[in-house]
């Protein structure tokens, strides 16, 4: 090699090496925002980076999620089957590609999803053999198999074999999924003892949802008060307070104590909690119309309007403490 072209060479990668340690970069500030769901700045660095490299299969993968989780179905869809040829054994794939599936035939008239079932349902099947300890294709197999109508292939004894499944790899999660079936064929005995057996072996603050929720769509609010009270003197979690301010406000319960626990979530409250404060306002509303406190109640409701003036409930309970 002559003087020159080793200069030429030894240039061209001094050159190209500050752009390879950029790229880099950008790769990990997309992968951090992905994970601080800041979409919108990830998915341009991603799909610059997929056209430089298009048999990556992370960044394909990073972005089917990031098209699922603004519901752009098709999108994800292309993105995953890319995935689910390049790799027929990798479970997680078939999950995301069936579940992708699944979401996009919900969004049809039900004569056009049903052309979607037998791909749903041999993807979440291949997902399921492949992977003997995947938990969440076999939470999507239960859902499947017992919302499905029988006449097109519906089971609840396969929903029931895949709780199972379930439990052998999460025990907790088997008592919620065979809660959960108990639940949509209306046996609201067996659920609660799912479900209590749930908050038994994992007590977490879900457990105590499912349970505390079963209570009140079968018109138990004392019970789904005190289950939801026990989660919060657990979890201490801010949410649970305005759960319990929720229950007492709509089923006209311990008053006081739902009047507390609002007042405890708006003083604690951050966007995390989930529920916006102009919710908390208007429980508040709510149980001081039951008290027959119509000002106190109109101050309420009319601080729920300011935050937003076409809040629709908020409108309709401020026409009921008007008639006070």
């Amino acid at each position: 090699m002559n003087l020159i072209s080793y200069f030429c060479k030894t240039t061209l990668i001094l050159f190209l090496l500050p752009l390879s340690i950029v790229a880099q970069i950008n790769y990990k500030q997309a992968e951090a925002y992905f994970k601080q769901e800041k979409f919108n700045q990830a998915k341009p660095i991603f799909e610059n980076f997929l056209k430089q490299h298009p048999n990556d299969k992370k960044t394909r993968e990073y972005l089917g999620d990031i098209a699922a989780y603004s519901k752009e179905w098709d999108t994800a869809i292309s993105y995953y089957k890319v995935l689910v040829n390049a790799e027929v054994t990798n479970a997680n794939y078939h999950f995301k590609y069936g579940g992708a599936m699944g979401m996009k035939a919900m969004s049809l008239s039900k004569i056009r999803a049903v052309t979607y079932i037998g791909a749903i349902k041999n993807e979440f099947e291949a997902a399921a053999k492949l992977d003997p300890k995947h938990i969440e294709t076999r939470w999507a197999l239960v859902e499947f198999y017992i919302q499905l109508p029988g006449i097109f292939g519906g089971s609840e004894n396969k929903a029931i074999s895949y709780a199972n499944e379930l439990g052998k790899i999460s025990e907790v999660d088997g008592y919620l999924a065979n809660g959960y079936i108990a639940e949509y064929t209306d046996r609201p005995i067996d659920a609660e003892r799912y479900y209590k057996k749930a908050i038994e072996v994992g007590g977490s603050a879900h457990t105590y949802e499912k349970l505390s929720s079963l209570y009140e769509k079968n018109n138990q609010p004392q019970q789904a008060l005190e289950t939801t009270s026990k989660a919060l003197k657990i979890h201490k979690r801010n949410q649970l307070n305005y759960q319990i301010g929720k229950i007492s406000a709509q089923y006209n319960l311990d008053s006081a104590y739902g009047i507390a626990c609002l007042s405890q979530y708006l003083a604690n409250y951050s966007i995390k909690d989930g529920v916006p404060k102009d919710w908390a306002y208007y429980r508040l509303a709510q149980i001081y119309k039951n008290l027959g406190k119509k000002e106190i109640a109109l101050t309420w409701i009319n601080k729920a309007l300011v935050d937003r003036a076409d809040f629709k409930e908020a409108l309709q309970e401020k026409s009921l403490i008007m008639a006070l």
